[in-house]
């Protein structure tokens, strides 16, 4: 007997029976799903792909030209009145003349070049030989002259830098149509400087000065460097590492391996956590208050980034370090811990190096992190215009400096084109500076890999 109904036994019965080898329909509409899935995730990959390529190109593209320089080569008469009025070549003395002085003398320099090559161009006015040049050009003359006042009664050639317009002319940037509508120059200044090009006087060469000289002022972009800035950086990833490492790790073990589960304890990892997505801002509105209103360190100055830098870091060394203390296998401390090894034993002896590698890619990533913040330093005065070098350890920490995302942050809120080049520039240092940091977090992550 069977209380099956006769009709659905009949139904049973005419059913075929089913194939591995053949798909039904339930079949073909999971397989056909599963493939848009993996077709959406490869136009994902594609279009973030895409977007990174375009993103390179762009600051590639744009800061390419920071890393080249248009100079004029010109011998200069080192006029002993104008530059050494007394005549008895002391630096202190001759410090007193000013860079006027020297400017004066460059320009005659220029004009004798032009006319000793005998270039004449219609419309080509005094001002448009004059300007041809870097107002930089005579403050780099003068620096050398009272390096070497011996120098002085001598004609010595030069390698000056040339106008910011001039400059952008040979990259391509100014052309003769922009330069009709430009007030800071003229197309015969341009044909000028073509026809100086054309005999060898101007060329563009490399540019190590980008990665040596400090920032310039708003008339010289064809000066400024970031030379400045990466000392700045250099110093605050210094007091991070400094700081906010040991702090860090010590934490992440302290929490992990000796605290007692308790309501105290939860509070501490949530407030962790919470830190951990606190915006980079907060942290700067805590330093101008902390360490500059209370404790009265100087704006501007490393020691002062570091400290908001290292107040950030923190949660987020300790968050991927306490993730690495626990992906270690509870057998490894039981096993340390029944061969008779005490706690801290089976810690800094078994736990500790097998999550070495994740504490080391935890801690370079937060480091690469900090590198590129901008937020928290503009808060404590680091986007000031700083015309000099930091200082050696441990006075430079205290000196005023600045630091490469606040750079180019400063560079691009300048009207003159050519700071935007720059601008592009120091962010392709920032990004070569950061990949290394990741690239060595790869390599020590690999190298420290112990498997179990």
């Amino acid at each position: 007997m069977t209380d099956m109904p006769l009709s659905s036994a009949a139904a049973v019965s005419d059913r075929k029976p089913a194939s591995l080898l053949t798909q039904d329909a339930r079949t073909k509409a999971r397989n056909a799903a599963e493939k848009r899935f993996r077709l959406y995730g490869a136009a994902a990959i594609a279009i973030s792909m895409i977007a990174l390529v375009v993103l390179l190109a762009t600051i590639l593209t744009g800061g390419a030209g920071a890393f080249r320089q248009t100079y004029l080569n010109i011998p200069v008469e080192l006029d002993a009145e104008i530059l050494d009025p007394k005549g008895n070549r002391d630096p202190a003395e001759m410090a007193k003349v000013l860079t006027l002085s020297y400017g004066r003398v460059l320009d005659a320099a220029v004009e004798a070049t032009v006319a000793r090559h005998n270039i004449q161009i219609e419309g080509l006015s005094e001002k448009d030989i004059d300007n041809l040049i870097s107002r930089e050009a005579s403050a780099q003359v003068r620096n050398r002259v009272l390096a070497n006042p011996e120098l002085i009664g001598q004609t010595v050639e030069f390698d000056v830098l040339t106008g910011g317009r001039i400059d952008g002319y040979f990259k391509g940037r100014v052309t003769m149509d922009s330069a009709a509508r430009d007030s800071n120059t003229s197309p015969q200044q341009l044909q000028l400087a073509q026809e100086l090009a054309d005999r060898g006087e101007i060329v563009t060469r490399f540019n190590w000065n980008f990665l040596k000289f400090a920032d310039a002022s708003d008339q010289r972009p064809e000066a400024a460097g970031v030379g400045a800035a990466i000392v700045g950086s250099f110093y605050m990833m210094l007091v991070v590492l400094v700081l906010a490492v040991p702090i860090g790790v010590a934490a992440s073990i302290y929490l992990e391996e000796f605290a007692p589960k308790n309501r105290i304890t939860d509070i501490i990892e949530v407030n962790i956590s919470n830190l951990a997505a606190v915006p980079s801002i907060v942290f700067g509105i805590l330093g101008l208050a902390a360490f500059i209103n209370f404790a009265g360190l100087p704006q501007s100055a490393p020691i002062v980034g570091g400290l908001v830098l290292t107040l950030m870091t923190l949660p987020r060394i300790i968050i991927p370090t306490r993730a690495a203390l626990k992906a270690v296998p509870p057998s490894i401390r039981d096993a340390a811990l029944g061969v008779g090894a005490s706690k801290m034993q089976s810690v800094f002896h078994h736990v500790l190096p097998l999550a070495t590698p994740g504490i080391l890619t935890g801690m370079i990533l937060g480091l690469a992190q900090a590198l590129g913040e901008t937020a928290p330093l503009l808060l404590i005065g680091m986007v000031a215009f700083i015309r000099d070098m930091p200082g050696g350890l441990p006075q430079g920490l205290f000196d005023p400096a600045s630091a490469l995302p606040v750079q180019v942050y400063n560079w691009t809120q300048r009207s003159d084109p050519a700071f935007i080049e720059r601008a592009s520039g120091a962010i392709i240092v920032l990004l070569i500076f950061l990949l290394c940091m990741n690239v060595l977090a790869i390599w020590l992550r690999r190298k420290f890999e112990r498997r179990w």
